[in-house]
């Protein structure tokens, strides 16, 4: 009997850096481009060509015969469009948003407390089972945000713009919502590829509404568009969406899940130190015990849902929440919805996420 080799270590650590550095660079990458580009236009555009792009492969792979091509049904394109508007709209819309006025790295730590609001909502929505550890690192999760948002009053020192501080703060509770219902509820493609580009695509015909809400059209001026603003946006599409993607999806089909789930804990650390090194976006004492105590929390939240033992389903739902990237990406495992149907599982159920991810759970 002849014994397959196990994935080279060293690929391993390659698909973590990739995680790592361009998950934690997409909160930069998405600053940058709102520079020039209206936040809501400038996700949709990000979604939708990335959407497209994952559509079209899925249907060429599958008249070259190299895979099985299964359209959404109507009822996958309804719930994925809820998944989408929820991760994509609420998630990664006001993340964008919400950059224009606060600091990339900032934004990174509150966006970090996704993994407590999906344990918060999945105890008092769903009924789940919440762990003593949890609920420390909810408690600690909180506090952290107190630590970092305190001093907020408008003219005092180290305030951060209300607005801009809201629409954060309603991204990562966006995502968790997204999340739980698509693991929990949704119907959605059983196929990863297909799932995940119908969640963008519908999820940027939301941006798109939004922008008109927003008067987005109207101001756009595409001479205006500054270079930096146009890599930035280049980055975000085919580097935070695409290729992350795919190490995503790979890292999760040959490396342990609490491996994995380690960037978790990475990418707002890298954000803190790009925005400080490109952006000069000021560290102070302030954000250094704030960060620590919110990934801290998000440690305690992962490590206590991992020690729970997952029941065993009949097929995992694939989408945002084992695919998107950040800026929201996925970040702790979550109890995939059960579909009435016999076909095998077609990939690792994920969590909260991303890109998408789109969430387990991007991002980014």
């Amino acid at each position: 009997m002849v014994t397959r080799p196990g994935p080279d270590r060293r690929a391993i650590w390659v698909g973590l850096a990739i995680l790592y550095l361009v998950w934690g660079s997409t909160y930069l990458g998405i600053s940058v481009a709102v520079e020039t580009i209206p936040p809501f236009l400038m996700a949709a555009a990000r979604f939708g060509l990335a959407g497209s792009v994952l559509m079209a492969w899925s249907v060429l792979r599958g008249a070259s015969g190299a895979a099985t091509f299964h359209p959404p049904t109507r009822r996958e394109w309804r719930d994925s469009a809820i998944v989408g508007a929820l991760l994509l709209g609420g998630g990664m819309g006001m993340v964008a948003w919400g950059e224009q006025t606060i600091p990339s790295g900032i934004a990174a730590l509150l966006i970090a407390m996704m993994p407590v609001w999906v344990a918060v909502f999945g105890r008092i929505l769903l009924g789940e089972r919440l762990p003593r550890l949890a609920g420390v690192g909810i408690v600690v999760g909180f506090l952290g945000v107190a630590i970092l948002v305190g001093p907020t009053a408008p003219g005092s020192s180290g305030a951060l713009d209300p607005a801009g501080l809201g629409a954060i703060l309603l991204s990562p509770i966006a995502w968790s919502l997204g999340s739980l219902f698509a693991s929990h509820r949704a119907i959605l493609p059983r196929q990863p590829l297909v799932s995940t580009s119908a969640q963008m695509l519908t999820g940027g015909l939301v941006l798109i509404v939004l922008a008109v809400l927003n008067g987005e059209f109207g101001r756009f001026d595409p001479g205006a568009i500054s270079m930096a603003s146009g890599v930035a946006f280049l980055y975000l599409t085919v580097v935070g969406s695409l290729l992350a993607f795919t190490a995503y999806g790979w890292m999760l089909r040959i490396a342990p899940l609490p491996l994995v789930s380690t960037y978790a804990y990475v990418n707002p650390v890298v954000a803190v130190i790009l925005g400080a090194l490109i952006l000069r976006e000021a560290i102070d004492p302030r954000t250094v015990l704030a960060g620590a105590v919110i990934v801290g929390a998000v440690a305690l939240i992962v490590t206590a849902r991992g020690r729970m033992q997952a029941p065993t389903p009949r097929r995992p739902q694939p989408g945002p929440t084992s695919a998107l990237p950040p800026a929201l990406p996925p970040a702790l495992p979550l109890k995939p919805r059960i579909a009435p149907s016999p076909v095998p599982a077609t990939a690792r159920s994920g969590a909260a996420g991303p890109p998408d991810s789109p969430g387990r759970s991007r991002p980014g």
